[in-house]
């Protein structure tokens, strides 16, 4: 409702938006994600839930060419490892072994032929990777082994809340934690003028002609939301709802409170 009453093209700050806001904050991602197609190997990324991690490894794998690039996202992640390993196969077109060793042996080999016969490189993306068993993180620098390691043939990035970085560090992985070729830390938009231009982008982005709210509004829009995406989208996508309901052709600051305390 409130996206015809506002005359909007797509929902604000939702997830079918491709055009991302970047300031240059996510550069660097960038750079190293295009390094990870060229070099294969495995990457971290983290970030408080909702600053966009997710959000932006989709806009960088939408536009990757499917003849060169399988992209494999998993964000079940709160599974034995064994589970892990069988998703993985059915993504590669494998009909899961019951047995862990054969399981392996039968990646492995698809990995190689999509590598070396076919020119594909796997890109496996485990999402909410801070659920991982611990298992899995021991496993990890194994199944990457290939050829006695000589060979890096599949590309891995974990991502996760802050507190993966710091499992990681622990001994018992340090071993995965050694194979780690890009770390990247994406922070929340605290800033107030680097906040005003990423709403204003938000807007602009769903067909709006103008950010339909005063200065006011996107302080308390920002302080509410400590400058996460997902959380001042939900904000704002509520107050539009709420003033559509009115008649409302803006945002006052009134209906923005509202919307932030129905969130609480």
């Amino acid at each position: 409702m409130y996206r015809e009453h506002f005359g909007l093209r797509q929902a604000l700050l939702g997830k079918d938006s491709i055009e991302l806001w970047d300031d240059g904050a996510h550069a660097l991602l960038r750079e190293r994600f295009q390094w990870l197609l060229q070099s294969p190997g495995l990457a971290l990324l983290t970030g408080e839930p909702g600053v966009g991690k997710t959000s932006v490894l989709r806009a960088l794998t939408h536009s990757l060419n499917p003849h060169r690039y399988q992209v494999i996202y998993l964000s079940e992640t709160d599974f034995g490892r064994l589970d892990l390993y069988r998703s993985l196969a059915l993504a590669l077109g494998i009909t899961p072994p019951y047995r862990r060793a054969q399981l392996w042996r039968e990646l492995k080999a698809r990995i190689l032929e999509l590598t070396d016969t076919q020119q594909i490189l796997p890109i496996w993306i485990l999402d909410e990777a801070h659920n991982l068993p611990p298992e899995f993180f021991r496993d990890l620098p194994a199944f990457l082994n290939f050829a006695f390691d000589s060979r890096d043939l599949l590309t891995v990035w974990l991502v996760g809340h802050p507190s993966l970085a710091q499992t990681l560090q622990r001994v018992p992985y340090a071993a995965l934690a050694g194979r780690i070729q890009v770390r990247i830390h994406l922070k929340p938009v605290l800033e107030r003028e680097r906040f005003t231009q990423f709403i204003q982008h938000a807007f602009k982005a769903a067909g709006a002609n103008h950010t339909l709210l005063a200065d006011s509004g996107l302080e308390l829009v920002r302080q509410a939301s400590q400058g996460l995406p997902r959380q001042a989208g939900r904000i704002l996508r509520t107050a539009m709802h709420l003033a559509a309901g009115k008649k409302l052709n803006h945002l006052p600051d009134e209906i923005l409170q509202r919307a932030i305390e129905d969130l609480r």
